[in-house]
């Protein structure tokens, strides 16, 4: 650009001949545009340069977002080819994204659904359609069904308009459309058990001018579908002046929110006349803004017959008395395993349940005592648990949390019991109700929550509360016994445990890599010692040892001995070997040591010393509270 501006200006210049004067300024102007002209070529280029960059970029957030996306994207060909799927649709359909993509969409496509997809391309050629969303069903490469969720749209040529591919986002729908399918089901089901037992429902809505009550139920009361609908008060005549106020009183104390929702047992006249006992119940669902009655619906139940069957077991009540206590007692408990004695002990009733955790059938155990059927003995003692009659007046409890049932077969399994008396209506003893449940998966989740609430879940070993009581009750023991610290022994020995270089592993490897390293360190530390002692980690990187016995020597060579092993751990994450190390604070445990945050803090602080004196070392704290501004002082490692 600059050499053409030169040349035309030569050529103007060699026409005109003009003076010094005039060629000068030429020359200037020359050069300007020149200079000018470059610059523009400069910026043109950089503005180039930064489209490709921004197209590259582009490109590559687009490659990006198909491969890490958690739902199907695929780019399909106007011919139903597909161009290009990302890994989430391909094991959506349990293909490679190789196989996906020498195949069209009508051949993974349900039989049933063909049509849907090609009304969609139909609509794309004609220019009708430019983006979409539709549900149908693919098929799975082992050719079982799965709902899916499209939307996407049509890429077209910016010029001509013309279509050239579709992009769609393929969604896994198939968990959602098999609940609406059971929904579906339970609903039929719901309508069929309330016909088939007897139950109608009502609906009140008062946007819809009154009741509409079910087929079902009118029917029931003698009255063509249609015949009650309409006035929401007119229920209230149907019932029988006698109950009429008792249901009146629960229907304003349900409208005025002072119950959960309405119940009521009443007569209701049938249409011939007769009288049927009804069960209400119901509930306000919608109220307006000053909490007037909107919307309510309930159900209605026929127990004529179970009144009926009330008032003949009211009449036989004195005469049965001693079997309906114990047919009470016994349907309060039947869920669990149950059995029933008489007054001397001797087995009169066992459920199902019963004989399936003693191993003896109840016609077996009819009339043996109760030690030939139940034999329960303590978990811990094993000492036998008697089974004896419970004060008058008692109210039935757990006898003993920790039974365990030995069957007959020797086999075994943890229990929890209650026993309650059978009394008459004369307050005579009449036999033991025992009600017992299987409590052995129960007490195994005990055992195990009481074990996580003590460990690190992460490497096994005893966690920071735990470690600290542990510590709070040898300090204690300490000063009980009067334990002073010597050289030669006597007392425990704390040590603070501090990996060096673990966070290079965090960074280089992730946090996955960090938490196995820290099991092997973890593995290591529980190597090298003996079964007394404890060991624990108190957070992040930094672990936590108590020497049980043994003089102060001895705890620089184990805590030697623990930098070593962790020094020389073999880890390897993602094809990368990692090294680290550790430094170790120790200090005493003893009555003249401090409370335990002070024992801990120097050990802290001799930790901290050891690292700054070059790390992978042991620093021993001073002993006793009266020595703690002394520096600790530093072991260097062996080399």
């Amino acid at each position: 650009m600059a050499g053409l501006c030169a040349a035309v200006a030569s050529m103007v210049l060699s026409r005109l001949d003009p003076g010094p004067d005039a060629l000068k300024l030429w020359l200037r102007i020359s050069v300007a545009v020149a200079v000018g002209a470059l610059f523009l070529a400069a910026l043109f280029a950089r503005r180039i340069t930064k489209d490709r960059r921004q197209i590259a970029q582009s490109e590559e957030r687009f490659r990006r977002a198909m491969k890490d996306s958690a739902i199907g994207i695929a780019v399909v060909g106007l011919d139903g080819s597909i161009l290009e799927a990302n890994p989430a649709f391909a094991a959506m359909l349990g293909y490679s994204r190789e196989e996906i993509e020498a195949l069209t969409f009508f051949q993974i496509t349900h039989p049933d659904d063909l049509q849907i997809g090609r009304e969609t391309m139909d609509g794309l050629k004609a220019g009708t359609v430019d983006a979409f969303q539709f549900e149908k069903r693919y098929l799975r490469k082992d050719g079982t069904p799965v709902w899916a969720h499209l939307a996407g749209s049509v890429i077209r040529d910016e010029k001509s308009g013309r279509p050239l591919y579709l992009v769609s986002q393929i969604e896994n729908i198939d968990a959602r459309k098999q609940a609406e399918a059971r929904i579906a089901e339970a609903e039929t089901r719901w309508n069929f058990a309330l016909a088939g037992a007897g139950q109608g429902v009502w609906d009140l809505d008062m946007r819809k001018g009154g009741t509409t009550y079910s087929s079902t139920w009118v029917r029931m009361l003698g009255y063509a579908d249609g015949e009650l609908d309409g006035d929401p008060d007119h229920w209230l005549t149907m019932i029988h002046p006698d109950d009429r106020q008792t249901v009146a009183e629960a229907d304003g104390a349900h409208l005025d929110g002072k119950t959960p929702f309405f119940e009521a047992e009443f007569r209701m006249r049938h249409k011939d006349g007769h009288w049927m006992w009804i069960l209400d119940r119901g509930k306000v669902i919608e109220r307006d803004a000053e909490g007037r009655l909107i919307r309510a619906i309930g159900s209605l139940t026929d127990i004529t017959r179970r009144k009926e069957t009330e008032e003949r077991l009211a009449v036989s009540a004195t005469m049965l008395a001693d079997e309906k206590e114990r047919l009470r007692v016994t349907l309060q408990s039947i869920g669990d395993a149950v059995i029933c004695t008489d007054a001397a002990n001797r087995v009169t009733f066992m459920n199902p349940v019963a004989e399936k955790l003693t191993g003896v059938s109840g016609g077996e155990a009819l009339g043996k005592m109760l030690g030939h059927v139940y034999w329960a003995v303590d978990e811990e003692t094993g000492h036998r648990i008697g089974v004896t009659r419970p004060a008058i007046g008692q109210a039935p409890s757990d006898q003993n949390s920790r039974a365990v049932l030995i069957r007959r077969d020797d086999t075994r399994c943890s229990i929890r019991q209650v026993v309650s008396p059978i009394m008459n209506e004369r307050n005579e003893f009449c036999g033991l109700v025992i009600v017992f449940q299987d409590f052995t998966d129960a007490r195994a989740l005990q055992r195990q929550l009481a074990h996580a609430a003590a460990h690190d879940a992460l490497t096994g070993l005893a966690n920071r509360s735990s470690f600290i009581r542990t510590m709070e009750e040898l300090v204690a023991q300490a000063r009980k016994d009067c334990t002073t610290v010597s050289a030669e022994g006597g007392g425990h020995q704390f040590m603070f445990a501090d990996l060096d270089h673990f966070k290079l592993v965090n960074d280089t490897g992730g946090h996955a890599a960090g938490d196995a390293l820290l099991k092997r360190v973890a593995e290591a530390i529980r190597g090298v010692l003996g079964p007394e002692d404890i060991v624990a980690r108190l957070g992040g990187d930094e672990f936590a040892v108590i020497l049980k016995s043994g003089s102060a020597a001895r705890a620089k060579i184990v805590a030697r001995s623990i930098i070593d092993a962790i020094a020389g751990l073999d880890f390897t994450w993602d094809g990368r070997p990692h090294l680290i190390g550790a430094s170790i604070g120790l200090a005493a445990i003893g009555a003249n040591c401090g409370e335990v945050d002070e024992i801990i803090a120097r050990a802290d602080a001799a930790c901290y010393a050891a690292k700054a004196a070059g790390r992978g070392c042991v620093s021993v704290a001073p002993d006793g509270v009266d020595n703690k501004t002394e520096p600790p002082e530093p072991l260097a490692a062996a080399s």
